[in-house]
Protein backbone atom coordinates (compact mmCIF):
# COMPACT_ATOMS: atom_id res chain seq x y z
CA UNK A 1 0.00 0.00 0.00
CA UNK A 2 0.84 3.40 -0.40
CA UNK A 3 4.47 2.26 -2.99
CA UNK A 4 6.25 5.09 -4.38
CA UNK A 5 6.52 2.23 -7.01
CA UNK A 6 3.17 2.22 -8.11
CA UNK A 7 3.62 1.79 -12.18
CA UNK A 8 6.72 -1.30 -10.86
CA UNK A 9 5.67 -4.54 -12.56
CA UNK A 10 3.41 -6.98 -10.59
CA UNK A 11 5.05 -9.62 -9.26
CA UNK A 12 2.43 -11.66 -8.47
CA UNK A 13 -1.33 -12.47 -9.80
CA UNK A 14 -4.04 -12.08 -7.46
CA UNK A 15 -5.41 -15.74 -5.46
CA UNK A 16 -8.86 -16.93 -6.10
CA UNK A 17 -9.00 -20.08 -4.71
CA UNK A 18 -7.37 -23.68 -5.04
CA UNK A 19 -9.58 -24.57 -7.85
CA UNK A 20 -8.92 -23.09 -11.51
CA UNK A 21 -12.76 -22.09 -11.60
CA UNK A 22 -13.86 -21.27 -8.31
CA UNK A 23 -17.38 -20.58 -7.22
CA UNK A 24 -17.81 -17.74 -4.76
CA UNK A 25 -20.66 -15.61 -3.28
CA UNK A 26 -20.73 -12.05 -3.20
CA UNK A 27 -20.65 -12.93 0.66
CA UNK A 28 -17.93 -14.76 0.38
CA UNK A 29 -16.16 -11.61 -1.58
CA UNK A 30 -16.99 -9.09 1.15
CA UNK A 31 -19.94 -8.01 -0.05
CA UNK A 32 -22.77 -6.71 2.02
CA UNK A 33 -25.84 -4.56 2.43
CA UNK A 34 -23.98 -1.40 2.22
CA UNK A 35 -22.78 -2.08 -1.46
CA UNK A 36 -26.33 -3.81 -2.39
CA UNK A 37 -28.14 -0.71 -1.26
CA UNK A 38 -26.56 1.02 -4.15
CA UNK A 39 -27.78 -1.12 -6.90
CA UNK A 40 -30.02 0.55 -9.26
CA UNK A 41 -33.22 -1.35 -11.11
CA UNK A 42 -31.37 -0.38 -14.19
CA UNK A 43 -28.33 -1.71 -13.36
CA UNK A 44 -29.74 -5.50 -12.44
CA UNK A 45 -27.57 -7.15 -15.51
CA UNK A 46 -24.68 -5.93 -14.43
CA UNK A 47 -22.07 -8.29 -12.50
CA UNK A 48 -20.85 -7.21 -9.04
CA UNK A 49 -17.08 -7.96 -9.32
CA UNK A 50 -14.06 -6.64 -6.77
CA UNK A 51 -10.84 -5.55 -8.05
CA UNK A 52 -8.19 -7.95 -7.55
CA UNK A 53 -4.96 -6.03 -8.99
CA UNK A 54 -4.53 -2.98 -9.65
CA UNK A 55 -2.01 -2.95 -13.28
CA UNK A 56 -0.31 -0.13 -14.72
CA UNK A 57 -2.76 -0.15 -17.78
CA UNK A 58 -5.02 -3.13 -16.64
CA UNK A 59 -7.70 -4.11 -13.78
CA UNK A 60 -8.53 -7.89 -12.82
CA UNK A 61 -11.20 -8.78 -10.96
CA UNK A 62 -12.89 -11.36 -9.07
CA UNK A 63 -16.69 -12.38 -9.55
CA UNK A 64 -18.94 -14.92 -8.58
CA UNK A 65 -17.77 -16.97 -11.47
CA UNK A 66 -14.20 -16.59 -10.83
CA UNK A 67 -10.97 -14.38 -12.09
CA UNK A 68 -11.17 -12.05 -14.82
CA UNK A 69 -9.43 -9.08 -16.96
CA UNK A 70 -11.53 -6.17 -16.87
CA UNK A 71 -12.14 -3.12 -19.31
CA UNK A 72 -12.68 0.53 -18.99
CA UNK A 73 -14.12 2.92 -20.85
CA UNK A 74 -11.82 5.24 -23.16
CA UNK A 75 -11.53 8.23 -20.49
CA UNK A 76 -10.90 5.98 -17.53
CA UNK A 77 -7.37 5.32 -16.04
CA UNK A 78 -6.59 2.56 -13.56
CA UNK A 79 -5.73 5.17 -11.19
CA UNK A 80 -9.05 5.88 -10.36
CA UNK A 81 -9.63 2.04 -8.61
CA UNK A 82 -7.87 0.30 -5.41
CA UNK A 83 -7.49 -2.88 -4.48
CA UNK A 84 -10.26 -4.30 -3.34
CA UNK A 85 -13.13 -1.94 -4.84
CA UNK A 86 -16.63 -2.54 -6.15
CA UNK A 87 -17.64 -2.29 -9.61
CA UNK A 88 -20.05 -3.06 -11.26
CA UNK A 89 -19.46 -5.10 -14.84
CA UNK A 90 -20.86 -5.46 -18.43
CA UNK A 91 -21.68 -9.33 -18.73
CA UNK A 92 -20.44 -9.58 -22.40
CA UNK A 93 -17.22 -7.89 -22.58
CA UNK A 94 -16.60 -7.35 -18.77
CA UNK A 95 -16.53 -3.49 -19.27
CA UNK A 96 -16.63 -1.38 -15.83
CA UNK A 97 -19.74 0.28 -15.76
CA UNK A 98 -19.54 2.29 -12.49
CA UNK A 99 -17.91 1.69 -9.33
CA UNK A 100 -19.73 1.71 -6.07
CA UNK A 101 -19.06 3.86 -3.02
CA UNK A 102 -16.55 2.75 -0.98
CA UNK A 103 -17.11 1.63 2.78
CA UNK A 104 -13.41 2.80 3.77
CA UNK A 105 -10.43 3.61 1.37
CA UNK A 106 -6.60 3.79 2.60
CA UNK A 107 -4.48 6.73 1.02
CA UNK A 108 -1.81 8.69 1.23
CA UNK A 109 -0.73 11.82 -0.08
CA UNK A 110 3.36 11.69 -1.73
CA UNK A 111 5.71 14.08 -1.66
CA UNK A 112 4.97 16.85 -4.25
CA UNK A 113 1.77 14.66 -5.47
CA UNK A 114 -1.41 16.65 -6.05
CA UNK A 115 -4.11 13.86 -5.27
CA UNK A 116 -3.67 10.95 -2.85
CA UNK A 117 -2.45 8.03 -3.50
CA UNK A 118 -4.96 5.03 -3.49
CA UNK A 119 -4.13 2.17 -2.10
CA UNK A 120 -6.36 -0.07 -0.80
CA UNK A 121 -10.76 0.19 -0.32
CA UNK A 122 -13.42 -2.07 1.63
CA UNK A 123 -10.69 -2.52 4.00
CA UNK A 124 -11.89 -3.92 7.48
CA UNK A 125 -8.64 -4.20 9.70
CA UNK A 126 -5.57 -2.77 9.38
CA UNK A 127 -2.73 -4.83 10.35
CA UNK A 128 0.58 -2.88 10.96
CA UNK A 129 3.32 -4.63 10.31
CA UNK A 130 7.03 -3.74 12.52
CA UNK A 131 9.63 -5.50 13.67
CA UNK A 132 10.83 -5.87 17.49
CA UNK A 133 14.29 -4.19 16.19
CA UNK A 134 15.52 -0.70 14.70
CA UNK A 135 12.27 -0.87 12.50
CA UNK A 136 10.28 -0.03 15.90
CA UNK A 137 9.41 3.68 15.50
CA UNK A 138 6.43 5.13 17.65
CA UNK A 139 6.37 8.13 15.37
CA UNK A 140 5.82 6.02 12.31
CA UNK A 141 3.58 3.73 14.17
CA UNK A 142 1.27 7.17 15.23
CA UNK A 143 1.20 7.79 11.67
CA UNK A 144 -0.22 4.64 9.99
CA UNK A 145 -2.64 4.68 13.42
CA UNK A 146 -3.94 8.13 12.25
CA UNK A 147 -4.00 6.78 8.46
CA UNK A 148 -6.18 3.87 9.87
CA UNK A 149 -8.17 5.76 11.94
CA UNK A 150 -9.34 8.38 9.20
CA UNK A 151 -9.82 5.53 6.50
CA UNK A 152 -12.54 3.57 9.27
CA UNK A 153 -10.46 0.84 9.29
CA UNK A 154 -9.21 -1.26 12.24
CA UNK A 155 -6.22 -0.77 13.78
CA UNK A 156 -4.31 -3.96 14.89
CA UNK A 157 -0.31 -3.79 15.58
CA UNK A 158 1.93 -6.78 14.62
CA UNK A 159 4.83 -7.46 16.43
CA UNK A 160 7.24 -9.55 14.54
CA UNK A 161 11.09 -11.06 14.96
CA UNK A 162 10.22 -10.92 18.93
CA UNK A 163 12.75 -13.97 18.67
CA UNK A 164 15.52 -11.71 18.39
CA UNK A 165 14.86 -9.55 21.00
CA UNK A 166 16.07 -9.10 24.48
CA UNK A 167 12.50 -7.74 25.95
CA UNK A 168 9.78 -8.08 23.39
CA UNK A 169 7.57 -7.81 26.12
CA UNK A 170 9.15 -3.60 26.12
CA UNK A 171 8.24 -3.50 22.86
CA UNK A 172 4.60 -4.53 23.42
CA UNK A 173 3.94 -1.93 26.01
CA UNK A 174 5.12 0.71 24.21
CA UNK A 175 2.67 -0.20 21.04
CA UNK A 176 -0.25 -1.19 23.50
CA UNK A 177 -0.33 2.53 24.62
CA UNK A 178 -0.17 4.40 21.43
CA UNK A 179 -4.15 4.25 21.36
CA UNK A 180 -7.02 3.26 23.61
CA UNK A 181 -8.27 0.11 22.97
CA UNK A 182 -5.50 -0.94 20.57
CA UNK A 183 -4.81 -4.58 20.28
CA UNK A 184 -1.04 -5.48 19.60
CA UNK A 185 -0.04 -9.29 19.10
CA UNK A 186 3.25 -10.54 18.71
CA UNK A 187 3.66 -13.18 15.89
CA UNK A 188 6.29 -15.12 13.65
CA UNK A 189 4.67 -14.67 10.38
CA UNK A 190 6.47 -18.07 9.25
CA UNK A 191 4.45 -20.11 11.45
CA UNK A 192 0.98 -21.49 11.24
CA UNK A 193 0.48 -20.30 14.65
CA UNK A 194 0.14 -16.82 12.97
CA UNK A 195 -2.62 -17.74 10.85
CA UNK A 196 -4.83 -18.74 14.43
CA UNK A 197 -3.54 -15.68 15.96
CA UNK A 198 -5.30 -13.18 13.53
CA UNK A 199 -8.41 -15.44 12.68
CA UNK A 200 -10.36 -13.36 14.76
CA UNK A 201 -9.71 -10.58 12.11
CA UNK A 202 -9.75 -12.81 9.30
CA UNK A 203 -13.39 -14.57 8.97
CA UNK A 204 -15.29 -14.96 5.60
CA UNK A 205 -15.78 -12.21 3.68
CA UNK A 206 -13.51 -9.82 6.03
CA UNK A 207 -10.56 -7.92 4.20
CA UNK A 208 -6.77 -6.85 6.29
CA UNK A 209 -4.65 -5.45 4.66
CA UNK A 210 -0.64 -5.35 5.53
CA UNK A 211 1.18 -1.91 5.81
CA UNK A 212 4.86 -1.77 7.27
CA UNK A 213 8.53 -1.16 6.61
CA UNK A 214 10.41 -3.06 3.88
CA UNK A 215 11.70 -6.51 5.41
CA UNK A 216 9.13 -6.77 8.57
CA UNK A 217 7.48 -9.77 7.48
CA UNK A 218 4.56 -8.60 5.34
CA UNK A 219 4.72 -10.41 2.15
CA UNK A 220 5.74 -13.70 4.47
CA UNK A 221 2.99 -13.38 6.30
CA UNK A 222 0.63 -13.06 3.28
CA UNK A 223 2.01 -16.23 2.29
CA UNK A 224 1.11 -17.65 5.70
CA UNK A 225 -2.64 -16.61 5.19
CA UNK A 226 -2.93 -17.63 2.09
CA UNK A 227 -1.65 -21.18 2.53
CA UNK A 228 -1.24 -23.87 0.15
CA UNK A 229 -4.11 -22.28 -1.94
CA UNK A 230 -2.16 -19.39 -2.95
CA UNK A 231 -1.25 -19.62 -6.91
CA UNK A 232 2.04 -17.53 -6.82
CA UNK A 233 3.34 -17.08 -3.67
CA UNK A 234 4.83 -13.63 -2.29
CA UNK A 235 8.58 -13.08 -2.70
CA UNK A 236 10.20 -12.40 0.36
CA UNK A 237 13.98 -11.20 1.21
CA UNK A 238 16.41 -10.51 4.27
CA UNK A 239 16.72 -7.35 5.63
CA UNK A 240 20.38 -5.69 6.78
CA UNK A 241 21.37 -6.71 9.92
CA UNK A 242 23.25 -3.50 10.68
CA UNK A 243 19.83 -1.04 10.72
CA UNK A 244 17.07 -3.59 10.14
CA UNK A 245 16.46 -2.39 6.93
CA UNK A 246 14.46 -4.73 4.30
CA UNK A 247 14.25 -4.90 0.37
CA UNK A 248 11.37 -4.06 -1.57
CA UNK A 249 10.13 -7.06 -2.54
CA UNK A 250 6.52 -6.28 -3.61
CA UNK A 251 5.92 -3.96 -6.06
CA UNK A 252 2.11 -4.13 -6.23
CA UNK A 253 -1.15 -4.24 -4.44
CA UNK A 254 -3.15 -7.49 -4.44
CA UNK A 255 -5.85 -9.56 -3.21
CA UNK A 256 -5.07 -12.73 -1.87
CA UNK A 257 -7.68 -15.71 -0.61
CA UNK A 258 -6.88 -16.14 3.31
CA UNK A 259 -7.07 -20.00 3.55
CA UNK A 260 -9.85 -19.78 6.26
CA UNK A 261 -12.02 -17.42 4.72
CA UNK A 262 -11.09 -13.61 4.20
CA UNK A 263 -8.96 -11.82 2.08
CA UNK A 264 -5.51 -10.09 2.54
CA UNK A 265 -4.35 -7.08 0.66
CA UNK A 266 -0.44 -6.95 0.79
CA UNK A 267 0.81 -3.69 0.23
CA UNK A 268 4.63 -2.52 -0.70
CA UNK A 269 6.90 -1.66 2.17
CA UNK A 270 6.83 2.07 2.86
CA UNK A 271 9.23 3.95 5.65
CA UNK A 272 8.00 7.46 4.76
CA UNK A 273 4.59 8.49 5.33
CA UNK A 274 3.02 12.17 4.90
CA UNK A 275 -0.14 13.00 6.86
CA UNK A 276 -3.16 15.03 5.09
CA UNK A 277 -6.25 15.32 5.59
CA UNK A 278 -6.24 13.03 8.94
CA UNK A 279 -7.61 15.14 11.49
CA UNK A 280 -10.28 12.91 12.79
CA UNK A 281 -7.77 10.21 12.61
CA UNK A 282 -5.29 12.19 14.94
CA UNK A 283 -8.13 13.30 16.97
CA UNK A 284 -8.94 9.30 17.74
CA UNK A 285 -4.82 8.60 17.99
CA UNK A 286 -4.57 11.23 21.08
CA UNK A 287 -7.88 10.96 22.58
CA UNK A 288 -6.43 12.27 26.13
CA UNK A 289 -5.28 15.54 24.59
CA UNK A 290 -8.53 15.70 22.71
CA UNK A 291 -10.79 15.62 25.61
CA UNK A 292 -9.02 17.82 27.80
CA UNK A 293 -8.51 20.71 24.88
CA UNK A 294 -12.74 21.66 25.96
CA UNK A 295 -11.30 22.37 29.47
CA UNK A 296 -8.85 24.97 28.07
CA UNK A 297 -9.82 28.64 29.56
CA UNK A 298 -8.94 29.76 26.09
CA UNK A 299 -11.06 28.00 22.68
CA UNK A 300 -8.15 28.43 20.60
CA UNK A 301 -5.26 27.38 23.34
CA UNK A 302 -2.11 26.07 21.83
CA UNK A 303 -1.38 24.01 24.84
CA UNK A 304 2.42 25.77 24.91
CA UNK A 305 2.04 28.55 27.86
CA UNK A 306 -1.48 30.01 27.85
CA UNK A 307 -2.80 30.18 31.34
CA UNK A 308 -5.88 27.76 32.72
CA UNK A 309 -4.33 25.28 29.97
CA UNK A 310 -5.83 21.91 30.89
CA UNK A 311 -3.14 20.01 28.83
CA UNK A 312 0.07 21.89 30.63
CA UNK A 313 -1.94 21.10 33.53
CA UNK A 314 -2.04 17.65 32.76
CA UNK A 315 1.77 17.08 32.15
CA UNK A 316 2.51 18.86 35.60
CA UNK A 317 0.62 16.38 37.40
CA UNK A 318 2.35 13.58 35.19
CA UNK A 319 -0.83 12.24 33.94
CA UNK A 320 0.40 13.13 30.28
CA UNK A 321 4.08 12.45 28.88
CA UNK A 322 5.10 15.41 27.45
CA UNK A 323 6.66 13.90 24.60
CA UNK A 324 3.39 12.63 23.48
CA UNK A 325 2.08 16.17 23.28
CA UNK A 326 5.25 17.30 21.43
CA UNK A 327 4.58 14.56 18.99
CA UNK A 328 0.66 15.53 18.47
CA UNK A 329 1.81 18.81 17.83
CA UNK A 330 4.15 17.69 15.02
CA UNK A 331 1.59 15.23 13.29
CA UNK A 332 -0.71 18.28 14.09
CA UNK A 333 1.24 20.81 12.03
CA UNK A 334 1.96 18.57 9.23
CA UNK A 335 -1.98 17.64 8.76
CA UNK A 336 -2.63 21.10 9.17
CA UNK A 337 0.02 22.42 6.28
CA UNK A 338 -0.52 19.46 4.02
CA UNK A 339 -4.42 19.24 3.95
CA UNK A 340 -5.59 21.49 1.11
CA UNK A 341 -8.65 23.54 2.00
CA UNK A 342 -12.17 23.21 0.12
CA UNK A 343 -13.79 26.87 -1.52
CA UNK A 344 -17.02 27.39 -0.08
CA UNK A 345 -19.73 30.02 -0.97
CA UNK A 346 -18.38 33.28 -2.27
CA UNK A 347 -14.37 32.13 -1.76
CA UNK A 348 -14.79 31.12 1.96
CA UNK A 349 -12.38 28.41 2.74
CA UNK A 350 -12.49 25.50 4.90
CA UNK A 351 -10.43 22.73 5.89
CA UNK A 352 -11.39 19.31 3.68
CA UNK A 353 -13.72 17.63 6.07
CA UNK A 354 -13.23 13.04 6.55
CA UNK A 355 -13.95 11.46 3.93
CA UNK A 356 -13.29 7.87 4.25
CA UNK A 357 -16.55 7.10 1.71
CA UNK A 358 -15.71 8.04 -1.92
Amino acid sequence: MLSDAYDAVPLVEAVTASSPAPSLSLATLGWSEFFGDQLEPSEAHLIPTRIAMVHRDRLSGLSQTGQTDLSLAPQATTGDYAVGDWVLVEPHDQLVKRRLTRKTVLERRTQGGRVPQLAAANVDTLFIVTSCNADFNIARLERYLALANEAGTTPVILLTKADTAEDAEAYQRQAAALQRGLAVVTLNPRTSDAATALAAWCGTGQTVALIGSSGVGKSTLVNTLAGSAQQSPQQTGAIREHDAKGRHTTTARSLHAIAGGGWVIDTPGMRTLQVSDVGYGIDTLFAEITELAPLCKFRDCTHVHEPGCAVQAAIKAGTLDPERLARWRKLSDENQHNTPVQTGPRGATSPAGRGKRR
